[in-house]
């Protein structure tokens, strides 16, 4: 039986909806390896949460704050609600942006988002910035301003994805599964003009995950993020992919059935999205990170073709809510 033309599909899809550069694949790889984020690029601010108790994702109550205050591009905001090591029931929010280009209002719109979301929760705010430009130079950390006898100034932690280029092979053997995030961007940065290098480095990089004792999850994630992050023309998307197959039939790992589930859900995701912001506008894009968290493809089939009868959001989220039901005490203690 002759195989799909996974690249070229896969290929299409992502020059059709890549949208916001790393925005989408970016948040996805936070949602599942956030505490590993943290371990890997701020490993004092991990040691002082109480990871036993999980961690929650309040992306939903970012979005009215970010709408309100739009200022500047915006590539990836992630906001966590995380307990402390201290003994005491005290709880504390992370306030995370990736930016992916050098932006002169970025500082500000750091101090903007972190006054807004202190009024709002009346709880420590912590932001923290990862600057994923390609820009040696740009590292803001503070933002500031007074007159007369008045000041105010909000300064932050920051980690610069580049920085970490001379020492990629560390990054290859790295244990924590967000250095592969780090070398993947960095990489196609690095081969922005030098498709057949960067073909080379894609090869190199979905290979090297077995190698790395990660679970089937992590695997699916990472695979997504590379994918995404590295596009290829067509025909070295082809080329990638039958270097693929080889090393498949070398070593009988199962590289091709997460390549086709990925991309299968990536394309129906990204129909989603599409479909939601032409029914529903905004109100229906806020329950994309609810939808990005489903691997099913059978049941986001379901969630694409109810989209068209549906006549709010909330009925819609039923689709996924209820099938999902029976599990959901064991998704949250798993949680």
């Amino acid at each position: 039986m002759a195989k799909p033309k996974r690249g070229r599909e896969a290929s299409s899809r992502r020059r059709h909806a890549r949208g916001s550069d790393y925005d989408s694949p970016e948040k996805d790889a936070l949602d599942r390896l956030f505490e590993r984020c943290l371990a890997f690029f701020f490993p004092r601010i991990h040691a002082d949460i109480d990871w036993t108790r999980g961690y929650e994702m309040l992306d939903k109550e970012l979005q009215p704050i970010i709408r309100r205050a739009e200022h500047g591009r915006r590539y990836v905001d992630k906001l966590v609600k995380v307990w402390l090591r201290t003994g005491e029931e005290k709880w504390i929010l992370i306030h995370i942006e990736v930016q992916a280009s050098k932006e002169a209002g970025f500082p500000e719109r750091i101090y903007v988002y972190n006054h807004r979301l202190f009024d709002r929760y009346s709880r420590e705010v912590i932001s923290l910035a990862i600057l994923a430009d390609d820009d040696p130079d740009w590292k803001p950390h503070r933002y500031e301003y007074a007159r007369w006898d008045f000041q105010t100034s909000i300064q932050f932690p920051v980690v610069k994805l580049l920085e970490y280029a001379p020492g990629y092979q560390e990054l290859e053997t790295d244990p924590n599964p967000f250095a592969v995030v780090v070398l993947a961007h960095l990489k196609a940065l690095e081969t922005r003009r030098s498709p057949e290098e960067r073909r080379g480095w894609k090869v190199r990089l979905v290979k090297g995950l077995y190698g790395r004792g990660l679970t089937p999850e992590d695997v699916h994630q990472l695979f997504a993020f590379i994918d995404w992050v590295m596009e290829l023309p067509q025909s070295l998307e082809e080329h990638f992919w039958d270097e693929i197959d080889a090393y498949e039939q070398e070593t009988s790992m199962p590289f091709i059935s997460i390549a086709e589930r990925m991309t299968l859900v990536k394309g129906l995701l990204r129909g989603i999205e599409v479909a939601l912001d032409m029914k529903f506008d905004n109100a229906g894009l806020d329950l994309m990170p609810e939808l990005r968290q489903i691997r099913d493809p059978e049941l986001l089939e379901k969630v694409l073709t109810r989209i068209k009868t549906a006549e709010t959001p909330d009925d819609l989220r039923r689709v996924w809510t209820r099938k999902r039901r029976p599990n959901a005490g064991k998704s949250a203690r798993s949680g």
